[in-house]
């Protein structure tokens, strides 16, 4: 005998019981699905069959597979249905996994055959079975969602969209046909944002945002997301955006007040903050943006106005008087640094008593903020020759000094 027949011989043998013991398995997975019971140990002997590289075509072992989980999935589904006790979250792990298997047996079944020819088997019949599944993935999706796993919601919810790029689905399903694809579009997005995971928010990001309900916290999620790559260019669009869309909202305008303030685009803050009080003129956060902004650009009488004007409707706005006094502050700095100081001396001292008037009522409404009013104050109570008051703020002063 040859070198070669002796091979295959061995090969043969070799074979042979490998193939008996996969026969072997295969049936007590069968039986153990024809039973109905321990379908647990059914599904991991084809899991484990599945394991070997030269069974990832078996078409047979895939089928059942998935008749053991669709078993394990009816049982746990009548159980709900008579309100016995079963975990909610094995059964929508069950529906995942079937919709998994279909999809993966289909990609094999319409595989060419030798000629060729793509002609799959089994696509109608599991693409009819998944389409009346599939809901339970969307559900499964904010079930998790709604407990906090945002990863497990998110891979669910991705699913569920997914399968619009299916095959197995091909013209059955559409977007127009499809009730949940905006709403699990969003929540997919919602659980990217939060595991603070810039990819997954944006990868549906533009399929939530035709969801209209929900635009203007899909366009915050996305800023949040440019925010995280660094990608300044999107991160201000999409405030803008957001903007446009919902001025009043407390998210978008102070953002973009910040991004261009940080920037040092005082033009496009300036432009920004015309707009917002265009839209409405007493709203608290629009008056307090122009006065910070009128402030920080030295335009100090208009900042008082416009701070006189925030108080006016709100007199609980602790950073209205800091701003308003700081103004009164900066205002006499100008006149103190000016040659003929004397002849303004008396215009100083009034703006000195002004500022203190805001800034002792900032100090009371924000005691917490002593870096902010403590050498504001030592400088007016010295000039206004307060000694009592100067004393209390001198003391304080050194005090921090020595505990810093």
């Amino acid at each position: 005998m040859n070198c070669k027949l002796i091979f295959l011989s061995l090969l043969f043998l070799t074979v042979t019981p490998c193939l008996r013991a996969q026969k072997k398995e295969i049936a007590q997975a069968r039986s153990y699905i024809k039973s109905g019971k321990d379908l647990n140990k059914a599904e991991d002997i084809l899991v484990k069959l599945l394991e070997n590289p030269d069974n990832r075509l078996n078409k047979k072992i895939y089928l059942l597979w998935l008749q053991a989980v669709e078993k394990q999935y009816a049982m746990g589904n009548e159980k709900l249905y008579l309100k016995e006790k079963y975990d909610t979250a094995a059964l929508f792990n069950q529906a995942y996994r079937m919709l998994d298997i279909a999809e993966r047996l289909d990609s094999i079944d319409a595989m060419p055959n030798s000629k060729g020819v793509v002609k799959p088997h089994y696509r109608k019949k599991h693409c009819e079975m998944m389409m009346r599944l599939r809901p339970n993935i969307y559900f499964g999706g904010l079930y998790f969602t709604r407990k906090g796993d945002y990863m497990q919601g998110f891979k669910f919810l991705e699913a569920y969209l997914q399968c619009h790029n299916q095959p197995l689905f091909n013209s059955a399903l559409t977007e127009s046909n499809d009730q949940h694809f905006t709403s699990a579009a969003y929540w997919a997005t919602f659980c990217g944002y939060k595991s603070n995971d810039s990819i997954r928010i944006l990868k549906y990001a533009e399929v939530a945002m035709r969801d209209s309900s929900r635009i203007e916290y899909t366009l915050q999620y996305m800023a949040e997301a440019y925010a995280m790559l660094a990608d300044t260019v999107n991160y201000s669009l999409t405030l803008n955006k957001g903007f446009k869309l919902f001025p009043e909202h407390l998210y978008f305008f102070p953002r973009l007040i910040e991004f261009y303030n940080h920037y040092g685009y005082a033009d496009k803050a300036e432009n920004l903050i015309n707009r917002a009080l265009e839209v409405n003129d007493s709203n608290q956060l629009f008056l307090f943006a122009k006065s910070t902004f009128l402030l920080n650009q030295g335009h100090y009488d208009q900042c008082i106005k416009t701070t006189e004007q925030l108080i006016a409707i709100n007199d609980s706005v602790a950073e209205a008087y800091f701003n308003i006094a700081t103004a009164y502050l900066n205002k006499l700095l100008v006149l103190e640094n000016k040659p003929n100081e004397k002849k303004n001396k008396k215009t100083i001292i009034e703006l000195y008593q002004k500022a203190c008037s805001y800034m002792e009522t900032f100090r009371k409404m924000a005691p917490e903020e002593e870096d902010k009013w403590a050498a504001p104050l030592y400088r007016i109570y010295l000039n206004l020759n307060k000694g009592k008051e100067f004393e209390e703020i001198d003391r304080l002063l050194q005090k921090n000094k020595k505990n810093s």
